[in-house]
């Protein structure tokens, strides 16, 4: 899994104490889920995490909670207050070293959780085969990956999470 905080840089650019504050908050509830999921938090890079688990409905499961409490702390915030991430999950091979993961797995979920919108959660086909008998939510295919998946030469279907 691979998370992103939607217009961190700008914010950081524009009042970098603001942002921050924002950032520690974003980590808290991210690393509450990922404990809660029995996932294993490989890094931070500024405000993305790096997130493996033990099987594919877990890291569906966290990004499910990740997603639902972002929208209960937005509830009541203004604009400029409210926290939206993207999250992308792949299940796929991957290297796994002492203190980082490598491999074709780690390049797909980085070139899909872009595509997932703000607030969303978008999975590759080999996560939506495990996980579509077990839970209810919509989804829907992302049309023209192949186009947006670069240095990837075979690219899974891509489907969203429709949190409702």
């Amino acid at each position: 899994m691979l998370t992103d905080m939607v217009g961190y840089s700008g914010s950081m650019e524009r009042d970098e104490q603001h942002a921050y504050a924002k950032l520690i908050e974003h980590n808290g509830i991210v690393r509450t889920a990922i404990a809660n999921y029995r996932g294993r938090e490989i890094k931070t890079i500024g405000d993305a995490f790096l997130v493996i688990f033990r099987s594919a409905m877990d890291g569906v499961d966290c990004a499910l909670a990740i997603q639902r409490a972002f929208a209960e702390y937005n509830a009541d915030k203004d604009e400029s207050e409210k926290i939206l991430l993207r999250i992308g999950i792949h299940l796929g091979d991957i290297l796994i070293t002492h203190n980082d993961v490598f491999g074709e797995g780690v390049n797909i979920v980085a070139r899909i959780q872009p595509l997932a919108e703000p607030g969303g959660i978008c999975v590759s086909e080999a996560v939506y085969i495990h996980v579509r008998k077990k839970f209810e939510l919509k989804v829907e295919r992302v049309e023209g990956v192949d186009l947006k998946l670069k240095n990837i030469a075979v690219a899974p279907d891509i489907y969203h999470l429709n949190l409702g």
